[in-house]
């Protein structure tokens, strides 16, 4: 029988259910509407990631997000006096410090915690003040999460975006080395006291060995599962989503 500590939870990115409204500047489809239907179809959170120049969630997401959801909301943002000042404002359940380059298409690689930890420190610390349970997204490096517990965060989200993509790209043996990084790290962050997500570029074929990962409490996934929405409808998506992850953690 599974134990409080072995259950897995998954949080759905809507971002891009924004990114697709946002191509035609209409006001369909609804982010969220899609989170009430992700609520639904079994996700445990929502995550939406408001970038400094807007392309795919906005302000008013952010708000209407916070009034209707019934399942926390991850924040994810950059590093950023405007972003620390929405998330005080909005007070949402998480907040997921990530990278963020105005020309990247998605977050690239895992924030610089150990170069930047005071910084950094500085930054979380209203936020924890507050009552958000703050996340660092980082590479899955002994370096980086020692920082990340040193400076205060509650949670670290190792980028998974390099198993996937050595994946797909039949790199096996490569892959299979950078998925024991990712165990390594994260039994690392658990012996530290900091609770483990993971996220990033996971689909169906990669999700399950990463599930599998005993000392990860959270995946958050959104691209691929907005993606197969097109196929099975998001619904689908996300309940064959949740199945994979329960199998594989069974």
């Amino acid at each position: 029988m599974a134990t409080e500590d072995q259950t897995l939870r998954l949080g759905v990115n809507i971002d891009h259910v924004a990114t697709v409204r946002n191509a035609r500047g209409s006001a369909y489809p609804d982010p969220v509407r899609a989170a009430e239907t992700a609520e639904k179809a079994g996700a445990d959170g929502i995550t939406a990631h408001l970038r400094e120049d807007r392309r795919h969630i906005r302000d008013g997401d952010i708000e209407a997000l916070m009034a209707s959801l019934r399942t926390p909301l991850n924040f994810e943002m950059a590093a950023t006096e405007e972003m620390q000042k929405i998330a005080l404002r909005h007070r949402p359940h998480a907040v997921c410090i990530v990278p963020e380059k105005r020309e990247e298409r998605t977050t690239e690689g895992g924030l610089e915690v150990a170069k930047d930890q005071n910084r950094l420190a500085d930054f979380i610390a209203p936020l924890r003040e507050a009552g958000a349970r703050v996340s660092l997204f980082i590479a899955a490096d002994a370096e980086q999460i020692e920082a990340s517990a040193r400076i205060g965060a509650a949670v670290v989200e190792l980028h998974t975006g390099a198993y996937c993509d050595l994946h797909y790209e039949e790199r096996f043996e490569e892959r299979d080395a950078e998925l024991e990084r990712l165990r390594n790290a994260a039994a690392q962050a658990h012996g530290l006291g900091l609770e483990v997500h993971a996220g990033h570029g996971l689909t169906f074929e990669t999700v399950g060995p990463i599930a599998a990962i005993p000392e990860i409490r959270e995946l958050n996934i959104g691209h691929f599962l907005i993606a197969e929405a097109i196929f099975l409808g998001l619904d689908g998506a996300i309940r064959e989503m949740r199945r994979l992850m329960d199998e594989a953690r069974a």
